[in-house]
């Protein structure tokens, strides 16, 4: 029986993979938290994945906290660029499977195409710098893996913009978000299904692919989504980011182009507002 490693257990995407898993019982699933898979230790991860030894390694664990990495540099890339040096190379040793989710953030928003995996990099801000020096890690160390750069990831678990916008507009009479950052957002459950619908199939090419959900919105048009199908009843202004200044910079454009991952994994990717909706039933 095939042993499938998710690291970040306990966030979105794990939490995904773990509801999903008893759908696939083929598999022997082990959901590691941190304290069985510790990604800012890399003498002690060393030693879990010696212990654990994993046929596919779904790293879904990383630092996430975007602002706080900006005063946080050291700990944001050990966890998002040494550690996945450490897990690329133990797969490639040991002929595993990886698939390491990687973000957006990876650009520095400047196109006003939709991004293809052979667009240029240029993170602008320290979490960005981190998740590019990880797929650049990761490529190098097992030229055999998977990449999948995914953007504004939501579920009913962990912190998110959805339920971020839940609170505030059962809390508030108005709100206001920004409207001049173009992308598109991706529900983790889709994602989680697409990671194990890659490693089902027998056409398994390594490489770096894109996976959000499909449509092409701004933050004010996905929190009017959100208004819509909460029915709520508070205000929600759309205002430009100089408005809403935060420590780390955001791209203001990272729409991602899935004709790639379509194509090679016959995926059905949902629109936004299909997934969103499930996310309310």
């Amino acid at each position: 029986m095939k042993k499938i490693l998710v690291t970040g257990a306990n966030g979105q995407l794990g939490s995904e993979l773990n509801i999903l898993s008893s759908n696939y019982p083929q598999y022997n699933w082990i959901f590691a938290y941190r304290t069985q898979i510790t990604l800012d230790d890399l003498d002690l991860l060393r030693i879990q994945l010696n212990q654990i030894q994993p046929d596919v390694v779904f790293n879904c664990g990383a630092y996430t906290a975007v602002d706080k990495a900006e005063t946080e540099k050291e700990l944001v890339f050990t966890i998002n660029h040494l550690a996945v040096e450490l897990i690329a190379k133990y797969t490639a040793e040991n002929n595993v499977k990886l698939i390491h989710i990687s973000t957006d953030y990876v650009f520095d928003g400047s196109s006003s195409i939709a991004l293809d995996e052979e667009a240029e990099t240029n993170p602008i801000n320290e979490y960005g710098a981190s998740k590019r020096a990880g797929e650049i890690a990761c490529l190098k160390e097992n030229p055999n893996s998977i990449i999948i750069r995914t953007s504004w990831v939501y579920s009913n678990f962990g912190n998110n913009f959805v339920k971020t916008m839940q609170r505030l507009m059962q809390e508030k009479e108005s709100i206001n978000v920004v409207n001049d950052q173009i992308g598109s957002p991706t529900y983790a459950a889709d994602l989680a299904q697409a990671m194990i619908d890659i490693v089902q199939s027998s056409n398994w090419i390594p490489g770096i692919y894109n996976y959000s959900n499909e449509g092409e919105i701004s933050w004010y048009e996905f929190a009017l989504a959100i208004k819509e199908f909460g029915g709520y009843n508070c205000d929600v202004g759309g205002i430009p980011s100089a408005s809403y200044p935060t420590p780390a910079k955001r791209p203001e454009f990272s729409l991602l182009d899935k004709n790639k991952i379509k194509r090679v994994y016959n995926l059905d990717i949902p629109n936004y507002k299909e997934s969103l909706k499930k996310m309310f039933i």
